[in-house]
């Protein structure tokens, strides 16, 4: 006789959103496509970036199938514990994490470097759901409480520093908190402050080269072989992929290392070379597809901190997705930040299946649920 647990795991497994995962597979596979065609040009290392990357795929599903065995209420009941360890970990990151391109945000592991900002995403979306449920951002004091969950990491990240991970922080924390009742006046307080000490942020609070970087976006031949290289080199393969773009292993953008980073920061620069404008769009319907079923999933919960959960999981896909291909044409400031499943990155794919298996447990919750309203009807 097959052990109850193991026989609600199977269950589980076939009542899984396949619609969602079919997208963020397919996501994937592009990704790592791309990832070893960007890499080929660079001392050959396509094969090696590409296999991490699959590797990385299969443990992220495992994660996945954990956070399903385990359940989302168990994860949001253990809110508070995961985001204290969260905040300690982003404390001594800079003690443990080498210096990177200018930042101490990698921990290196076994030949592997991992990035505790990515999965603070996780812990805050878990402690923001659980603290937003109880305590409803409907007046002014209670809005401010749910922006204090928020700052700490903010300001923690910053240390190291990693201004595009704290931006994300910002974003999926409003979010949430609009998702959770908060008036829009609240909302667009926060958004005038920010606006008004932007100028001083940018003087005081930034590094020159985090500076530069907001000099190009306006003016790119600012600095053409600097801080603007990028961004040129960057539009230069957007561009000339045209409409059905070059042909895969064909971009030569990414092949002659003109284009920085390509399996990385630019790794939409890459599938727009090869694959053009049809490539992409059938990108932007996959991602369009994802959303509508993330945002589906949440809107059919009954449980309020599961419809809030589950707009920071979307809210988060969301802007790296417009963020990074947004400074990939020049519509948006270069930070560094991947594109969702594309990207080569192990510490973003598995946080962010981490994240699609809390989504799809609450999915898995409804569908129980309606089952039973349908037998008892």
């Amino acid at each position: 006789m097959e052990a109850p647990h193991i026989s609600q795991f199977k269950e589980d497994v076939t009542s899984l959103d396949r619609p969602m995962l079919l997208c963020v597979l397919t996501l994937v596979l592009w990704g790592v496509f791309c990832i070893y065609s960007a890499g080929a040009g660079h001392q050959g290392q396509g094969w090696d970036l590409a296999l991490k990357q699959a590797l990385w795929m299969i443990l992220s599903g495992c994660a996945m199938m954990a956070v399903l065995t385990a359940g989302h209420n168990q994860l949001l009941d253990s809110a508070y514990l995961i985001y204290g360890l969260t905040l300690l970990l982003l404390l001594f990151t800079p003690l443990l994490a080498p210096r990177v391109k200018g930042a101490q945000s990698w921990i290196p592991i076994a030949g592997f470097r991992f990035q505790p900002s990515e999965f603070a995403k996780i812990s805050i979306i878990l402690m923001m759901s659980k603290f937003l449920s109880r305590h409803p951002p409907l007046n002014f004091k209670a809005f401010l409480a749910g922006l204090g969950v928020m700052s700490v990491p903010v300001l923690l990240v910053l240390l190291q520093p990693d201004a595009g991970s704290a931006l994300v922080y910002v974003v999926i924390s409003l979010g949430m908190l609009l998702a959770a009742g908060a008036p829009l006046r609240y909302l667009f307080g926060v958004i005038g402050t920010g606006a008004v000490l932007l100028p001083f942020v940018i003087l005081f609070g930034l590094r020159e080269y985090q500076r530069m970087r907001l000099l190009v976006f306006i003016d790119p031949m600012r600095d053409p072989l600097g801080a603007g290289y990028n961004v040129i080199q960057s539009r230069i393969a957007v561009g000339s992929g045209g409409f059905l773009g070059k042909g895969f292993m064909m971009g030569m953008q990414s092949k002659l290392r003109f284009l920085p980073e390509p399996h990385t920061d630019f790794i939409f620069s890459v599938c727009s070379e090869e694959f053009g404008f049809i490539g992409n769009g059938l990108m932007l319907i996959l991602f369009a597809v994802l959303f509508c079923r993330i945002i589906g999933a949440g809107a059919r919960s009954r449980d309020r901190r599961c419809k809030i959960l589950v707009a920071g999981v979307a809210v988060w896909i969301w802007f790296q997705m417009f963020e990074s291909i947004g400074m990939s044409i020049g519509l948006m400031p270069v930070t560094g930040l991947p594109l969702p499943f594309l990207s080569y990155g192990g510490s973003s794919l598995l946080s962010l299946f981490i994240a699609l298996g809390l989504v799809e447990s609450i999915y898995i919750e409804n569908s129980k649920f309606r089952s039973v309203v349908h037998a008892l009807s």
